[in-house]
């Protein structure tokens, strides 16, 4: 199968419901649709369920406004075992002008899953046409390569520490119960939905600390170490763990809470950086912050 065949396109437009505060596209909802785009493509290239395993970063380089549409294209770079690494370019076209906009281009990683959340093998196999999917196709081999001994790290040191009594920055913590809807089929979360709760908890936090209206710049890599179910109740803790000059990184823990046995599994750490706009949409400068505890200046 060459990387072209695994092509798709999912198109969105872009309604009032849709926006933030100065009628762009919100950043989560995109997230979402990313999330959405690469979900479709791996679930119909391993037939059967799929769950996120990481993300690497994704940079927000043009807002998209009210009525725009966007275009999502995705495709399937390189396939292991029971894993596949799929691109999503996201653009933006106006229909009225017909200017198209490249607005974020990400690397997504999703395992293929029986219906308990154990991983099962892919059995297609990519095999490239020529020499630039040779090229993409290695790329990807070597992102999984790298991202692998990353993995095999401990998911615990690459917890934040939001719980520590001295911090004085400020900080987050909510919860909210994981209904039905909130699944992309099956009982699993979607991860897009998940990051879309990354993204407006981590802007609730900024916001009260610029006391303005912040968008996402930026989301670090992320790997995901344990799968959320419908039941499950999320905990999220949060803080503020770097202030720029117009910029407010937000760290973010999330724990699954297992309601029958009270059990929590660390599913992911998310890194989130927004950034501060004034009302014409130009970045204004933040209030500054300076590290004082030997844990706010490890976060720092």
């Amino acid at each position: 199968m060459k990387i072209s065949d695994t092509k798709n396109e999912m198109v969105q437009m872009v309604f009032p419901e849709h926006s933030n505060n100065i009628d762009s596209l919100h950043g989560g909802k995109l997230m979402d649709w990313i999330m959405l785009a690469g979900s479709i493509n791996s679930s119909r290239i391993s037939k059967g369920i799929i769950v996120l395993g990481a993300t690497d970063s994704i940079d927000f380089l043009n807002p998209v406004k009210i009525g725009e549409l966007v275009r999502l294209q995705s495709w399937v770079e390189y396939i292991g075992k029971t894993s596949m690494e799929i691109g999503v370019k996201v653009i933006s076209e106006n229909d009225e002008t017909g200017e198209k906009k490249l607005t974020t281009y990400s690397h997504l990683v999703f395992v293929a899953v029986d219906k308990d959340a154990r991983p099962r093998r892919v059995e297609k196999k990519i095999t490239p046409a020529n020499a630039e999917e040779r090229e993409i196709y290695a790329e990807a081999k070597k992102r999984r390569k790298s991202r692998l001994v990353k993995i095999k790290k401990n998911a615990e040191k690459l917890q934040l520490d939001c719980d520590n009594d001295e911090l004085k920055t400020p900080r987050l913590e909510t919860t909210k119960v994981i209904m039905p809807e909130d699944a992309f089929y099956g009982n699993l979360m979607s991860v897009g939905k998940l990051m879309k709760d990354l993204d407006e908890i981590g802007g609730i936090l900024a916001g009260r600390y610029v006391k303005g209206l912040v968008v996402t710049g930026s989301v670090d890599e992320v790997y995901f170490y344990n799968p959320i179910r419908v039941g499950d109740i999320i905990n999220f803790k949060s803080v503020i763990t770097y202030v720029g000059r117009s910029t407010v990184e937000v760290g973010i823990n999330v724990f699954s809470e297992d309601v029958k046995t009270g059990g929590l599994k660390h599913t992911c750490t998310s890194y989130l950086t927004f950034v501060h706009l004034d009302k014409k949409g130009k970045p204004r400068k933040v209030p500054a912050y300076k590290p004082k505890t030997q844990e706010e200046k490890l976060h720092w």
